[in-house]
């Protein structure tokens, strides 16, 4: 199944997945790439986002696999369609004929943004290091059942805390992005629950890049 690679930044993070979803069904629409549709009393477009994204986080690396119904249109051609009938915010990189198997996607390289309005606070970055140097580290996370404890340390392949200037800290990190998966939140969650006097005054989440198992790029 041919699969693409988009960006999704700017006031375009705060668009919904099912939204946007909608919006790719709509750009193939008006690009006049009709999408294959599945069988059966309810049909769907045959389109896909590997891993959803949450609200308020921006992306240089989101997947969406499509499938035409009877178009023969090159890569690039489909690429120049869709970019002209997207919103502001969400630009596709790249198209390829063939995507590789889902389940293969395995880690995520995320960047984490902690932004102190009154400044770093004296010994944040050492304590921060310390809290994610544990063996356990039991941090809450969403499901659809409710709230979930979970250790996240195992799901953490490797961290790296910068300090930027005297009022942002970054943490880059790569985690485990499938069976189990990590939220880059509650890396955030982690530090407001055990070290509340370093909860950052703003924080935001950004997807780097998306690999396999073995530190390959996933495409």
């Amino acid at each position: 199944m041919p699969r693409l690679l988009f960006e999704k930044k700017g006031n375009a993070i705060w668009v919904s997945h099912l939204d946007l979803m909608r919006i790719f069904q709509r750009a193939f629409q008006r690009a006049k790439l009709p999408l294959k549709h599945s069988q059966g009393f309810n049909p769907r477009p045959m389109v896909s986002i590997a891993l959803p994204l949450s609200v308020g986080v921006d992306s240089a690396c989101e997947l969406l696999d499509f499938e035409l119904d009877g178009c023969a249109v090159s890569c690039n051609e489909i690429l120049q369609a869709l970019n002209q009938n997207l919103i502001s915010g969400i630009v596709i990189r790249e198209v390829y004929e063939q995507g590789r198997k889902i389940r293969d996607l395995s880690v995520l390289r995320c960047c984490v943004t902690l932004e102190y309005d009154q400044g770093i606070p004296n010994g944040a970055k050492q304590a921060i290091e310390k809290l994610f140097s544990q063996e356990s580290l039991i941090v809450p996370k969403k499901t659809k059942t409710g709230l979930q404890e979970q250790n996240i340390i195992p799901m953490i392949r490797s961290l790296e805390l910068q300090q930027i200037d005297d009022n942002i800290l970054q943490l880059d990190a790569f985690v485990c992005c499938q069976n189990p998966t990590l939220n880059p939140a509650q890396l955030i969650l982690a530090i407001s629950r055990y070290l509340p006097d370093l909860e950052p005054n703003f924080s935001r989440c950004s997807r780097v890049e998306v690999f396999d198992a073995d530190g390959k790029i996933f495409r």
